[in-house]
């Protein structure tokens, strides 16, 4: 009986090193084009960040001390335990936050992060995700914050001394820091107060959708409402924020926001002069410019009318293309249209008047105008407003006549358009809406969902007083009522 021969045991299979140095021996042009192509981002990102490290002032944090008593969560410096005149607060008003904020820039910051730490999370929570659902790639995410790196790198060097501060006490504060590995806390913080301005450098910016009226009160003092557009995510209108700021040395004032905003994008001062931003495009983006945010709030802090408003912005040079409107107490309403490289155009709005999102001035013949009037709403909002105010002739414009207008979803004509319907005032898309009423220094805030809830008063001469101590004994606010249910 024969016997199969023997087989010979199998060679061991080379490990993975082996076979990779055995590659290398063969093809070394090519390991050197590999390590080529992964030093080349590498050293692009060691190069961004360290061109683009910002460098936060000093500041000195105080001893704050955080309580809380019916309805209200407060912080005192050194051992007062006791709701005052002078304490930082934070509380609900129906659906909005009402959060007063007092002292030195650096004071203000450590302040508003100690406060607000919950609503700052979920907020850059929200706008980390939006982020990374627009840009899947983590290569070209990691690409274009380098990129926004360089772009910026000494944006935090056109902000003003106090606005450095209270931003640097703001990082310092806002700890643990769940970002802290996207961008330094300081850097990144001053890039969010800048992101008003880089939003709007893009094409597809969301920002392009405001509009405001502008007109006398009964008592011959401005009124200026408006409905801030900005379709990126509900938590922006779900989780307004009302700042009441007292800051050293400057007016009070009043801005309408979301959490870890320093700046203004809506608002009124003490003095009652109003201010709101409106995206406009041209000319190009700048890179050496004062945020907008920033602007608006140099302007409440520093004027008390509309005049003195207007020598305010032109000391400055914007980084992007947009429109500042203007009210004051004596009813001196003017559009401010700002573009880099050029000088401001100021323009008086006479009676009551619309504004929309399209320059009217010597960059109206802008490409990038033309684009806004052709692939935009402005014109047909404009329009629709241009129809409203006609109407009202020299009538004094009332909050509910205003927060009429705002609500409105009609095209020029009468012709009703849906909700979500773009070309009407109301397109269901405003995080948030003001009625400034300057005489009476009264700034109405819509509650939400966008503009359908209702409008609730907060009285600016209480509420910006220095012994103004909140209790929960207070009468119940002044509201303009909602938008009715729709039958169905």
């Amino acid at each position: 009986m024969s016997s199969s021969p023997p087989t010979p045991a199998e060679a061991p299979r080379p490990s993975w090193a082996g076979r990779f140095r055995r590659w290398v021996r063969r093809h070394p042009k090519k390991l050197l084009a590999l390590c080529v192509v992964l030093a080349i981002p590498l050293g692009f990102h060691a190069f961004a960040v360290l061109r683009s490290g910002m460098k936060p002032p000093s500041v000195e944090l105080e001893e704050l001390a955080l309580d809380e008593s019916p309805g209200i969560r407060f912080a005192n410096r050194g051992d007062a335990h006791r709701l005052g005149a002078d304490s930082d607060y934070a509380r609900h008003i129906g659906k909005l936050e009402e959060v007063r904020l007092i002292g030195s820039p650096s004071q203000i910051g450590q302040a508003h992060a100690r406060l607000l730490k919950a609503e700052m999370d979920r907020t850059e929570t929200v706008v980390w995700s939006l982020f990374r659902q627009h840009v899947t790639s983590r290569l070209a995410r990691a690409l274009l914050l380098d990129m926004a790196r360089l772009r910026y790198a000494d944006l935090d060097t056109e902000l003003s001394t106090d606005r450095r501060s209270e931003i640097a006490a703001q990082a310092l504060s806002y700890q643990p820091d769940p970002f802290d590995s996207e961008l330094p806390t300081y850097q990144r913080f001053v890039f969010l107060n800048a992101l008003y301005d880089i939003s709007l450098s893009f094409e597809q910016s969301p920002l392009i959708g405001c509009t405001t009226f502008t007109g006398k009160s009964e008592s011959g003092g401005g009124m200026l409402a408006r409905a801030f557009d900005f379709e990126v995510h509900p938590i922006f209108d779900q989780e307004k924020i009302v700042f009441l700021v007292r800051e050293d040395g400057k007016l009070p004032f009043a801005s309408v926001a979301w959490a870890g905003l320093v700046g203004v994008v809506s608002g009124m001062n003490v003095e009652g002069l109003s201010v709101v931003v409106h995206g406009a495009r041209a000319g190009e983006p700048g890179v050496v410019g004062e945020p907008v945010v920033h602007a608006l709030r140099r302007v409440l802090s520093d004027a008390r009318t509309t005049a003195r408003a207007v020598e305010l912005l032109s000391e400055r040079p914007p980084l992007v293309s947009h429109l500042v409107i203007l009210n004051d107490a004596g009813g001196d309403a003017r559009v401010v249209e700002r573009v880099p490289g050029q000088p401001n155009v100021v323009r008086r709005l006479d009676g009551a008047a619309c504004v929309t999102n399209h320059l009217e001035g010597p960059s109206s013949r802008d490409p990038k105008n033309r684009r806004v009037r052709e692939l935009t709403s402005t014109l047909p909002r404009r329009k629709r407003g241009d129809e409203l105010t006609r109407a009202q002739h020299e009538a004094p414009l009332t909050a509910q006549v205003a927060a009429d207008w705002l609500r409105d979803r009609r095209l020029a004509g009468g012709t009703k358009l849906e909700r979500g319907d773009r070309r009407a005032i109301d397109a269901g898309i405003a995080t948030h809406a003001i009625i400034a009423d300057s005489s009476a220094r009264r700034l109405w805030v819509s509650e939400g969902p966008n503009l359908d809830g209702a409008f609730v008063a907060f009285d600016l001469a209480q509420l910006l007083a220095d012994g103004y101590v909140p209790s929960p004994d207070e009468a119940p606010r002044e509201r303009i009522a909602g938008r009715a249910p729709a039958a169905p």
